[in-house]
């Protein structure tokens, strides 16, 4: 029961931080050291419950998805042909990143350290991007209608999203503001872009640790995936409104506060951060 207790609880925290630019894989590595050890601490759950997070995505935008999978010639059936070019074009830079370093970056990375140092510079990134003059405009008027080339460029910065603590959301859609598109714009592509990035990782780390994992995780996994997706149905439906209307320095300054709030826990060793097991 304690162990299901802890999937809802990262489930809720992966599901509320997934779409937000304050990395929900940083957060669920961070709330692991608080948490007493169990199944729930492997990299597998940390990442495939993040699926649930997605579909929260493909169900509220499903029509768009279902118009993914028109092959027919006609506008209609070349916008969604130029959609599904740019997303295969932006995932591309992850993925084949992700295969080359993914076990590096679980064994050095994955850890809460350097998690809070991926924090405090993520957000000092989101200060610069917003204190900067703006981008020229760009004349697109919808996610359809993008050019390859931003969309590779888009798909780069997500790469960085790889180092816990940097944030897939934060990085796709400052990315695409410093390219001219709108907010909205940027965070609808950040969106849709998840679906391919999200089911793809949350498939290899499974497969992976497959030989790790026992019929008992199962109900963990389950719980920790409907828990993401019912929250992150609540942040999505929120944030494509938000983000039209606000900057994200109040994401920046929650980021680099709650970074130096671990550096300053671990440095005084009020929080043993180093250990799965720790407590406050």
């Amino acid at each position: 029961m304690q162990s299901l207790i802890q999937a809802l609880l990262l489930g809720l925290v992966e599901g509320a931080t997934e779409f937000l630019p304050i990395s929900s894989t940083g957060h669920l590595i961070l709330a692991n050291s608080l948490l007493p050890g169990g199944a729930t601490h492997s990299v597998a759950f940390t990442i495939a419950i993040q699926t649930g997070a997605v579909s929260a995505v493909v169900w509220l935008y499903f029509s768009r998805f279902w118009g993914l999978l028109n092959f027919r010639p006609g506008a209609d059936g070349g916008r969604a042909g130029r959609l599904r070019l740019n997303l295969i074009v932006a995932f591309l830079p992850s993925a084949i990143l992700g295969l080359l370093l993914s076990d590096w970056i679980s064994a050095l990375l994955f850890h809460p350290v350097p998690v809070a140092i991926a924090l405090i510079v993520g957000g000092l990134v989101i200060l610069w991007a917003e204190s900067r003059p703006a981008a020229a405009p760009t004349a697109i008027a919808d996610i359809d209608a993008m050019r390859w080339t931003d969309a590779l460029k888009i798909g780069l910065a997500q790469a960085f999203a790889l180092i816990p603590g940097t944030s897939r959301s934060g990085a796709t859609i400052i990315g695409a503001m410093l390219m001219g598109y709108p907010r909205r714009l940027a965070t609808e592509f950040s969106f849709f872009l998840a679906v391919p990035t999200l089911y793809a990782a949350g498939a290899y780390s499974v497969m992976k640790e497959w030989s790790r994992l026992t019929a008992a995780d199962l109900p963990l996994f389950a719980v920790g995936t409907v828990a993401a997706f019912a929250s992150a149905l609540v942040v999505v439906r929120w944030l494509i409104g938000w983000v039209s209307r606000n900057p994200f320095t109040v994401f920046a300054y929650y980021r680099i506060g709650f970074g130096l709030l671990v550096l300053a826990t671990a440095y005084f060793g009020v929080i043993d951060w180093s250990d799965p097991d720790a407590g406050t």
